[in-house]
């Protein structure tokens, strides 16, 4: 029993950390008011790209609900917690948690957080740490991405990374702010515990669920590595996106060997969205 809680609670915090239409009626973020401007900050760093984000923004808050079948696991938020000033240029702190409820709690507690500071302007990661707590596992880890010199400092390496690339958080909302097209892909370098993973997102169909949070129209994107990696041994990977400009995550799947672990959106808030 408890090896299967486990298995449980480990798959579906791999979904978060992918890790994600509205009822009929369309619900706009806030726009930044008058006079709000992006955090003065003078770049220094030589990283001329910009990317265009009309997905998230600040205080966005995404709740779900962790289950395996119809067992309820846990919970976990993905939160656009704040604008931060980072290598001399303004970056979104990501924070994403995953906790156990409290009847898996009672005999094997999972409390996790990871944390993405991710580039407001060139849509890329620039530092990633994770804190686990799952049973008598403890492992904190954090590294730091060198995006001016394509180098990352992973533990006691310094290791080669191609240009932009992604942590195992921030892809998910770099994916939010893509030209999604059924039948087509997008191309995402990512890295995540000292490897890094070139990772295909196939968008596969368009599709309308009804979860917790609401009833949504949606396009159904899956991840895949072009190499063996995080994904491979737990099965088929599908995220439902909301079909619109926020691209909002409101449902994950995995499959295992018998049945799937979901997370699905019960709650939510929308950030303001600044121009940067």
């Amino acid at each position: 029993m408890v090896c299967m809680v486990k298995k449980i609670l480990i798959v579906a915090l791999s979904l978060i950390t992918f890790a994600t239409g509205f009822y009929f009626i369309e619900i706009v973020p806030r726009k930044a008011s008058a006079g709000t401007e992006s955090p003065a900050v003078t770049d220094d760093s030589g990283i001329g790209r910009y990317e265009e984000n009309l997905a998230f923004g600040i205080g966005e808050i995404l709740q779900f609900d962790i289950g395996y079948g119809f067992i309820n696991a846990g919970y976990a938020t993905m939160e656009v917690k704040d604008l931060i000033e980072y290598n001399g240029r303004p970056c979104y702190l990501l924070i994403s948690t995953a906790n156990s409820n409290r009847f898996f709690s009672s005999f094997y507690r999972v409390e996790d957080r990871v944390e993405s500071v991710f580039d407001a302007r060139g849509l890329f990661s620039w530092h990633f740490e994770k804190k686990l707590s799952e049973g008598s596992y403890q492992a904190n880890k954090s590294y730091s991405f060198d995006q001016e010199n394509h180098r990352v400092i992973y533990e006691n390496d310094t290791l080669d990374i191609n240009n932009y690339i992604q942590d195992a958080l921030s892809i998910l909302y770099y994916v939010r702010t893509r030209d999604l097209k059924i039948g087509e892909s997008i191309y995402v370098d990512n890295f995540t515990d000292g490897k890094s993973y070139p990772m295909e997102v196939r968008v596969l169909q368009k599709e309308t669920v009804k979860v917790k949070a609401g009833k949504f129209d949606c396009l159904v994107v899956e991840p895949l590595l072009l190499s063996a990696g995080i994904f491979q041994h737990e099965g088929r990977l599908k995220v439902w996106l909301t079909d619109d400009r926020l691209k909002l995550p409101v449902l994950m799947k995995s499959k295992v060997l018998v049945g799937s672990i979901s997370a699905e959106l019960t709650d939510y808030q929308l950030g303001e969205i600044l121009d940067f």
